[in-house]
């Protein structure tokens, strides 16, 4: 057995940023693995509400933005790697809706907001009529106005899933505890246990660390002061009760600014049961309350939003979620995604889940930039090597893992 087995890619972090690399990369041509230290998708990716934002959401005020123009192609990248034709091949994942849905209630500062939303992107914007409108909008009792948005919802349990299967030979299941610079161009990776026996070693030519929240230690334990990472806490309530009370739902409750008053999808929990999971101004605003004060708020805001509809037999909860990001200056949200690049160590963040294809485009200009061989038909691990590390597997989503229900 050799002494010190080398890749040219280590991949640390396996949400859908790493394996969207992972993917992108292997088929450019790249010797690579990706390792895990739990499940895959199980912190931020698992928690993500499946959006794939086409950039309206951030055009609520009628102008586009920054982060809306980033966004404008990404429904299209990704419906195409949903039909197979596209960078990724995502044919296997579930489509949850082809469509989100944009309401406003009838108050002045929400129907000034749904008109200038209906102004930008037309092109994916349709005004529905009343006889258009689906469940829960159908009733006589809602007197709001209805857009519908050609940019998809998918179940992303099922897009990790179907990246997994394709390059389940280079996904491993490994806490990496540290890393050590040997030089340049030679980083030693250390796990929490011993993966291969104690006389061998295993070197990576170029680190990309996609591991959410766990980049900070990672950087800091290789003593690198940059990039330097924020968080953006979210406490995210849901609620479930059976499929005839709780119908499907992918909307986006317009409100005064360019944030959604509350963002809902579903999700299937069991045959006969349905979540709504909830994001938005509830999400952010909940941030330092209870679980408890956090269902509290989110019952009386969905009765305000929605006062036609009886929540009387559902059951609740919340998540918080902790959204890590590159650090700006004055702490706001950043616009696109980051890539940072030190020697042969790359650090990325892809900001937002559509972002994720932008991400790695811009990892895959720095291994270019970097000069890092294609040589992905070369064997990373042999098998004696690889048998001792068991494959990483997909996680179970968040209202999976509740076990207390209010």
């Amino acid at each position: 057995m050799r002494n010190n087995t080398v890749i040219d890619v280590v991949i640390i972090g396996g949400g859908i940023a790493g394996l969207w690399t992972l993917a992108r990369i292997r088929q450019a041509g790249y010797q690579a693995v990706l390792f895990e230290a739990e499940h895959l998708g199980c912190v931020q990716s698992g928690a993500s509400q499946g959006i794939i934002h086409g950039g309206t959401k951030y055009a609520l005020t009628g102008k586009l933005t920054h982060s809306a123009q980033s966004l404008q192609q990404m429904p299209q990248r990704w419906k195409d790697c949903l039909d197979g034709q596209g960078e990724v091949d995502l044919r296997q994942a579930k489509k949850l809706s082809k469509y989100q849905y944009l309401w406003s209630n009838k108050s002045m500062a929400s129907r000034i907001t749904g008109f200038f939303a209906s102004k930008v992107m037309t092109s994916r914007m349709q005004h529905l009529q009343k006889k258009d409108f689906s469940a829960p909008f159908d009733q006589t009792d809602f007197n709001g106005e209805l857009y519908r948005l050609d940019e998809p919802v998918l179940d992303i349990q099922s897009v990790i899933e179907a990246i997994r299967e394709q390059f389940s030979d280079f996904i491993f299941q490994r806490e990496v505890k540290g890393i050590t610079e040997v030089s340049s161009d030679n980083y030693q990776i250390n796990f929490s246990e011993q993966a291969l026996n104690k006389t061998h070693r295993l070197s990576a030519k170029t680190l990309i660390l996609t591991a959410g929240a766990g980049n900070e230690k990672l950087l800091a334990g290789l003593n690198y002061s940059q990039p330097k990472m924020q968080r953006r806490p979210l406490l995210m309530p849901m609620l479930k009760a059976k499929k005839n009370i709780l119908p499907k739902m992918y909307a986006h409750c317009l409100g005064a600014s360019a944030l959604p008053r509350m963002t809902i999808t579903s999700h299937s929990l069991s045959a006969d049961q349905t979540v709504w999971y909830l994001g938005g101004e509830i999400a952010e605003q909940g941030v330092g309350r209870t679980i408890e004060e956090q269902v509290k708020c989110a019952k009386k805001e969905l009765q305000n939003l929605m006062p036609w509809m009886d929540f009387s037999q559902c059951q609740w909860s919340a998540l918080a979620i902790d959204r890590a990001e590159p650090k700006i200056a004055d702490g706001s949200r950043p616009v696109e995604p980051a890539v940072f690049r030190k020697n042969q160590l790359i650090t990325a963040w892809p900001v937002k889940l559509a972002m994720t294809p932008i991400m790695v485009d811009k990892i895959i200009d720095e291994l270019e930039a970097a000069g890092i061989e294609k040589n992905a038909q070369s064997l990373p691990l042999d098998d004696k090597d690889s048998g001792l590390m068991p494959k990483a597997q997909t996680s179970q989503l968040p209202w999976e893992k509740v076990q207390l229900w209010l």
